[in-house]
């Protein structure tokens, strides 16, 4: 399995005119060796080369069992890592390297003539890693399934006086309880005028009746993560919180409906911004359709209305308009979509309804 990733970089490698490459973000290097390693500050890499002489830099503190597909070349805290890496790179050659090596590692390289110049290889990576085989499928699936499980309890921890602290807290027991590795990142709770500010984080605000709740929820299992939306009415709903709710969930499915590959990325976003243009509120959609997702919660790849890349089989990404009023409401509704032959299924099942609960 690992062999073939790496081999699929490779290839994306090679159309980029790379016969070298350095990969230091930790999730890639799990992604091709199925090792996590957490090097903090210390310097970590996995350098690919063309003739499969394939070396794992790490340090003694760290533990890789097994074969990894890359011969392993250790160092200590004291050893000029830097320098043994350039003892094995092409000074002849141009050297790609991931988006999140650190600079002092990088400007270190360059200082001792490690390659000819230096190229930003990330998506020889990203573009493997977008998409997923079936086994990932699987363990997304699962994410997926679970994080269904979890927001149909989510609906229950509604009460009044809970504040959103107290929600999320108990959200969390929620994943430990059906087995999750936890969330795939900061749960997000927000009631009335909270849920229109982008990415607000939960606080001692009080529920009361006639507020929005908004929850943008995931968790993690077997190394893959979950992600999903969900906006409920607490008591009641006005007016124009059905509206706005209305016009997001039409924007959902159709975007849904369209999904298939061979799309551009920005075709998709196009479709949900179009309705909700339409309906009066485009300038408080203030966000891209959706992300990828996989190892990680925000993948590399986005559906946004500048993206151009073509929408392929096995991709899985999510799907997530909304409208923000500020002061007001937000309402967002979001699914994960697998892109199959013959378009897309929700990986979330979750009902999207709009939901009064008393």
């Amino acid at each position: 399995m690992y062999g073939e990733r790496i081999r699929k970089v490779l290839e994306n490698m090679k159309k980029e005119g790379l016969d070298q490459m350095l990969v230091t973000d930790p999730p890639s290097i799990f992604y091709l060796t199925g090792k996590w390693i957490l090097p903090g500050e210390r310097l970590l890499a996995l350098y690919l080369r063309a003739d499969g002489a394939h070396k794992l830099f790490v340090n003694r503190l760290f533990t890789v069992d097994g074969d990894i597909g890359a011969e392993k070349m250790w160092f200590s805290d004291t050893d000029p890592g830097c320098r043994f890496i350039a003892r094995y790179t092409d000074p002849q050659k141009p050297l790609g390297i991931d988006k999140k090596m650190a600079a002092k590692f990088l400007l270190e390289l360059m200082e001792l003539g490690a390659a000819r110049g230096y190229r930003n290889g990330s998506e020889c990576v990203d573009k493997a890693r977008r998409v997923k085989e079936e086994g990932e499928r699987e363990k997304m699936v699962l994410a997926s399934r679970l994080n269904d499980a979890a927001m149909a309890r989510f609906r229950h921890l509604i009460r009044e006086g809970v504040t959103e602290r107290q929600i999320a807290e108990e959200m969390l027991a929620i994943y430990k309880e059906l087995g999750t590795e936890g969330p795939s990142f900061s749960l997000s709770v927000s009631f009335g005028a909270n849920a229109a500010v982008g990415h607000h984080r939960p606080d001692d605000t009080k529920l009361k009746p006639g507020d929005c709740v908004l929850f943008d929820v995931g968790c993690k299992k077997d190394g893959y993560c979950s992600d999903m939306t969900r906006t409920f009415f607490y008591r009641s709903a006005s007016e124009k919180g059905r509206e706005v709710y209305e016009v997001v969930k039409e924007a959902n499915l159709a975007a849904q409906a369209a999904m298939k590959p061979g799309m551009r990325f920005c075709e998709i976003d196009q479709v949900a911004r179009g309705i909700i243009t339409k309906a009066g509120y485009g300038p408080y959609f203030t966000h891209r359709l959706g992300h990828c997702i996989g190892i990680e919660v925000h993948d590399a790849g986005d559906v946004s209305s500048t993206n151009q890349d073509v929408v392929e089989e096995g991709m899985i990404f999510s799907c997530e308009p909304g409208i923000y009023l500020p002061g007001e409401l937000g309402v967002r509704i979001e699914d994960l979509m697998l892109i199959t032959a013959d378009g897309a299924i929700s990986l979330n099942q979750d009902p999207k309804g709009l939901e009064v609960i008393s």
